[in-house]
């Protein structure tokens, strides 16, 4: 399935061959599962750089994702997802400029992948050709349902998707994916990204408000769930904050429930209420 939101298409082919493309993991505290996703997306055809952005990890993920093959790029603290991002791509543009890839015929293409994903990674393959071959500017990937239980009752999920609705028309089906393939103009006409985790609801709203085309693939991607314990609803509390701030400077902030669209930079009146 692939649902497209018209407009300017990816990147073209330099030469006749198509541009390579940079796998960016945003992570923190993953040592025991980036190894298995920096291999994984080291065998994705068409990727000859795997980025790792170390977000403040108190563990061993900098060892680990070094020796499985990835460039690795530290904060010295945590500073969220959507400066993650930016920081992988930052370093990918780095490495293309050294490399005389300065053009956007020649830049990497970016595809973010999460950095749990272990062997599943691989299967992000499909999200490529669409920005590869010029149908799409971003691809987004559509998650089946996950082997493991648990996760919340997608109170963050439909705020983000009827704020998207909102703000820019496109119908996300699955609006808080983090698995996207970019082109390197595309990534960079979204700058500044969205805080936190309201990266990917502004993302795919400033996208789609400059005429970008977006489609959405279904991809066979597994990770860990969120549970149900006191940290996982405090994390969905985060969460749900960052989109509903994302939402707010986009003015979309009608598709946020009343009780929280009262309250000065959108943050819930409960922490405790179960969202995701």
């Amino acid at each position: 399935m692939a649902l497209e939101a018209s407009g300017i298409g990816g990147s073209d082919e330099a030469n006749g061959a198509p541009a390579p493309t940079a796998v960016v993991i945003p992570a923190h505290d993953e040592e025991r599962r980036i190894a298995a996703t920096v291999r994984a997306a080291l065998g994705i055809d068409g990727v000859d750089l795997v980025v790792v952005v170390d977000d403040g990890s108190r563990d061993a993920t900098v060892a680990t994702a070094a020796a499985a093959g990835a460039v690795v790029v530290r904060h010295g603290r945590n500073r969220g997802k959507a400066a993650a991002m930016e920081t992988g791509a930052a370093a990918v543009a780095a490495i293309d400029a050294r490399e005389g890839r300065g053009g956007s015929d020649t830049a990497h293409l970016l595809l973010f992948l999460d950095a749990d994903l272990e062997e599943s990674a691989a299967n992000a393959a499909a999200l490529i050709p669409p920005v590869r071959d010029g149908a799409a500017a971003m691809t987004i990937a559509i998650l089946p349902p996950q082997k493991q239980a648990g996760g919340g009752r997608g109170f963050v999920v439909r705020a983000s998707r009827d704020g998207i609705r909102r703000a820019s028309g496109f119908a996300a089906t699955q609006p808080l994916s983090g698995q996207r393939c970019l082109t390197r103009d595309a990534f960079e006409a979204a700058l500044p990204l969205a805080a936190g985790f309201g990266v990917e609801t502004g993302l795919t709203i400033d996208l789609v408000r400059q005429g970008y085309a977006v489609h959405e693939v279904e991809v066979d991607l597994h990770h860990r769930v969120t549970g149900k314990d006191w940290a996982a609803q405090l994390h969905r509390a985060r969460q749900y904050a960052h989109v509903a701030r994302a939402l707010a400077t986009r003015g979309a902030v009608g598709a946020l429930p009343g009780a929280v669209r009262g309250r000065r930079g959108g943050t819930p009146a409960d922490p405790s209420e179960r969202t995701g």
